[in-house]
């Protein structure tokens, strides 16, 4: 895959891509739980592309994506979108789409046997997890089984964390809870899986604090900036981007829910140093995906 994505005429590389709808148009998400994040986020652009359309959407932007969808069937009884649909489709647009999976942890063993072979059959590069949407803490150690066979392959694991734009405004949330997706619980992943790379997803409202602290103290710990529109950073999380984590800060977008217009208009008004912009926009993502030659590693900067 790596030989047909040029990163060299890339933009940007945006970590952070839902797939929302399978190809036959059905939904991976309850319709009360789509009109409250539409309603939560805001207008933006069309909210259920198909995957190609995705691929048409960052090819346009000279843009990359990595592309995944949720898989929560235990708690929404909704079924998810197939992973295999979101590595075919990457396999069909390797030029911009970089496929992860996402498997509900509930299903245990089989999850762990699955993540296998998503990973040697379909080359997906990484998973996604949202502790929210999941029920499930990410220190759990009933978990540790699959976090063990993403070590051993050399793939990220990406968390939600803080509060969720799903079932937000539903009654009672939806029935989701907060509590599971304070980034604190990946310190225990992070330092029992010190070889497993770890993306804190979103500013973490409200663990912002927790979410620098765990990345700041464990190596293999990144932070991507989704979810928000850039406006809306704390002052923390600019500082810490700017400083002590510019090697490890992801742009993300959270696509289509935000888009990437509007949060590259927004970051573009953020007090950054501009050797630290394409860092965040691109350069890190390359480094953490093995996309290039470690020429853009920058670690061991100094605040």
């Amino acid at each position: 895959m790596t030989a047909t994505l040029d990163v060299d005429a890339l933009t940007a590389i945006d970590v952070h891509v839902h797939c929302e709808v399978s190809e036959d148009g059905r939904p991976s998400l309850p319709p009360e739980f789509l009109a409250a994040s539409e309603k939560h986020f805001g207008p933006g652009g069309q909210r259920l592309p198909q995957l190609a359309q995705v691929a048409d959407y960052y090819r346009e932007r000279r843009m990359a994506c990595v592309v995944f969808t949720v898989d929560a069937e235990s708690t929404t009884g909704y079924p998810a979108i197939p992973n295999e649909e979101v590595a075919a489709a990457a396999a069909e647009h390797p030029d911009v789409l970089i496929p992860f999976a996402s498997i509900d942890p509930a299903k245990g063993r089989m999850a762990v046997r699955e993540a296998r072979r998503l990973v040697e059959q379909h080359q997906v590069r990484g998973f996604k997890f949202h502790p929210t949407m999941q029920a499930f803490f990410p220190n759990d150690r009933a978990v540790y089984p699959l976090y063990e066979v993403l070590e051993e392959l050399g793939v990220p694991a990406l968390f939600h964390s803080g509060q969720s734009g799903i079932g937000a405004g539903l009654p009672g949330g939806g029935g989701l809870r907060l509590k599971y997706s304070n980034p604190l619980n990946l310190d225990d992943v992070a330092a029992d899986f010190p070889d497993l790379d770890i993306i804190i997803a979103h500013p973490s409202f409200p663990w912002q604090d927790e979410a620098l602290a765990v990345a700041a103290h464990k190596p293999k710990v990144w932070i991507d900036l989704s979810g928000w529109s850039p406006k809306y950073f704390p002052p923390q999380l600019i500082q810490y981007a700017n400083t002590l984590l510019r090697d490890k800060v992801l742009f993300g977008s959270d696509y289509p829910l935000i888009t990437p217009d509007r949060w590259l208009q927004d970051f573009a008004e953020l007090p950054l140093k501009d050797e630290v912009r394409p860092l965040i926009l691109k350069d890190n993502a390359v480094r953490l995906f093995g996309l290039g030659d470690g020429k853009n590693d920058t670690s061991g900067a100094q605040t």
